[in-house]
C-alpha cells in the first residue's frame, strides 16, 4: 500500500489487481480451471478498463473461459467481493472464487470542465475556416480549469459534502477536539511501525517490482511514519474547514494505491484441495444512514451483524475498524458505548457494546497505512484473520464506514 503519486504512480489498477491474483494462485497452487469466477471491487473505475475484474483475470493468466465481474460499494467494495462470492456459493452458483479489490488513486484523472467540452464540440462541428476561427477566438483561459476526478469521487452528490466535511460533522456531534484526533493518529502510526518492525505484515504483502525499469522492488507499505509526533501533527492546518475545523491531512487517511486478493470456497471444497483455511466468514451485514453522517456506518452494520449471528461485542477477540479519519473512529467508539445512541438511531434498548482499545486496529489502521477505497474491505479481512491466528484467538470483526451513507461489518472466525 503506497501513497498517491509515489511508488505505484505509473501502475494501473488492473495491473495491481493482476499482480495479487497471480500471487494467490502461486501461493495456493489452485488449479485455475477449477476457479468458477473472479469478483473484484473497484471504485474509480478507469475509462479504458471497463469491467476491471475481467481485465485483471486475463492479465493474471486465468483461463479465458472463466467469467469475471466488478462490484462497487464505495469503501466497502473489497468486502462486497467476498460477500457476493459467499452468496453465490450458498446459492449453488459456484464453488471456487478469487475475490478482492484494487484501486489506483494516483490514476484518477483530471477532467475537462463543461465549458471546455462545449468548446471542443463547437470546434469539431465547425465546417469552414471562418467558423473554426470564430470558435477559437471564443476560447477563454477559464475553460482550462480542470474537474478533479479524485475530489468529485470523494464528494457525496446528495449531501454535497466531500468525505472530510462529513468527518467534521462527527467532530461537532460528538464534541471531539483536535488534540484527541491527533493523539489517535499518532497511535496509529506507532502501532503500524511497530508491526512492520516485528515483521507482522510480511505475509500479507507481495513484494512488487516497480515500473518502468522494475529494478526497485517495493517490500512494504510506505505510509507509516516512525518519526511522527504530536508536535508535527499540531502544526498542520485544518484541511476541510479552514476556520473552525479539526480534521487535517495528518489525522485523516492518506490517499493510497493498492490491491488485495483472496481464494474463497466452501470448507468441504478446501479439504478436497488439501488446504488449511485461513478462516471463515461467519456473517456479514450492510446498513445505511444519512450520507452526511456516513462515518458512523460501523456501529449500524455491527449492530446488525451481531443480531444475525447471536454474538455480542464481548465475543469478539479482534476488531479492524477502518480509519477513514481519526475522528470517525473515535465517534464510533462513543456510539458503540452509548445507550442513548442505540435507542435513538438503532432501535435498540441498550448500547451495542464498548470497544476494548486493546483489540482495536492493533497493527495500526488507515490513518497510517492508507485507504485505497476499492481495496480496503479486502485488506481488513486479511489483516483480521492473520492476526487472529497469530494470537491464537477465534472471532474477529472487520467493519468500515462507506461513502454515501452506508456501513459494512463482517464477522470472521480463524481456522
Amino acid at each position: 500500500m503506497c501513497k498517491v503519486g509515489g511508488v505505484f504512480d505509473k501502475v494501473p489498477a488492473a495491473d495491481l489487481g493482476a499482480f495479487v491474483v497471480k500471487e494467490v494462485v502461486a501461493r495456493t497452487d489452485v488449479p485455475t480451471e477449477r476457479i468458477d469466477e473472479l469478483i473484484f471491487g473497484n471504485v474509480a473505475q478507469p475509462s479504458d478498463t471497463q469491467n476491471i475484474a475481467r481485465v485483471i483475470a486475463l492479465k493474471a493468466g486465468l483461463p479465458t473461459d472463466m467469467p469475471a465481474f466488478t462490484v462497487h460499494r464505495n469503501c466497502g467494495s473489497g468486502s462486497e467481493a467476498l460477500t457476493t462470492a459467499a452468496s453465490k456459493i450458498r446459492a449453488g452458483e459456484g464453488e471456487v472464487f478469487i475475490v478482492g479489490g484494487t484501486e489506483s488513486m494516483s490514476n484518477i484523472p483530471l477532467l475537462f470542465n463543461k465549458k471546455m467540452q462545449t468548446f471542443f464540440g463547437h470546434l469539431a462541428g465547425a465546417r469552414s475556416i471562418g467558423r473554426k476561427l470564430k470558435t477559437c477566438l471564443s476560447f477563454r483561459p477559464e475553460f482550462l480549469k480542470p474537474v478533479i476526478g479524485l475530489v468529485d469521487g470523494l464528494t457525496d452528490p446528495v449531501c454535497g459534502m466531500i468525505m472530510g466535511k462529513t468527518a467534521e460533522v462527527l467532530a461537532r456531534e460528538f464534541h471531539i477536539g483536535r488534540e484527541e484526533q491527533d493523539e489517535f493518529a499518532l497511535r496509529s502510526h506507532q502501532k503500524a511501525v511497530a508491526a512492520m518492525e516485528r515483521g507482522v505484515l510480511v505475509k500479507e504483502i507481495v513484494p512488487t517490482p516497480v515500473p518502468p525499469d522494475f529494478k526497485h522492488i517495493q517490500m512494504q507499505d510506505d505510509g507509516p511514519r516512525a518519526d511522527q509526533s504530536l508536535e508535527a501533527l499540531a502544526k498542520l492546518r485544518p484541511y476541510f474547514d479552514r476556520v473552525n475545523g479539526t480534521v487535517t491531512v495528518g489525522n485523516a487517511c492518506p490517499l493510497t494505491d493498492a490491491a488485495a486478493a483472496m481464494l474463497v470456497m466452501r470448507e468441504e471444497k478446501a479439504k478436497e484441495f488439501g488446504y488449511e483455511p485461513l478462516g471463515y466468514l461467519r456473517a456479514a451485514a450492510y446498513t445505511a444512514l444519512e450520507p452526511h453522517r456516513m462515518g458512523l456506518g460501523p456501529v449500524y452494520s455491527t449492530a446488525k451483524v451481531l443480531d444475525k449471528s447471536g454474538l455480542s461485542m464481548k465475543d469478539i477477540d479482534l476488531i479492524e475498524l477502518n480509519e477513514a479519519f481519526a475522528v470517525q473512529v473515535i465517534a464510533n467508539e462513543r456510539a458503540f458505548a452509548s445507550d442513548e445512541f442505540a435507542r435513538r438511531y438503532l432501535g435498540r434498548d441498550a448500547r451495542v457494546g464498548e470497544i476494548d482499545p486493546e483489540i482495536l486496529n492493533v497493527n495500526g489502521g488507515a490513518v497510517a497505512l492508507g485507504h485505497p477505497v476499492g481495496t480496503t474491505g479486502a485488506r481488513l479481512i486479511i489483516t483480521v484473520l492473520r492476526e487472529l491466528r497469530r494470537r491464537g484467538k477465534s472471532i474477529g470483526l472487520a467493519t468500515m464506514c462507506i461513502g454515501g451513507g452506508q456501513g459494512g461489518a463482517l464477522l470472521l472466525e480463524a481456522a
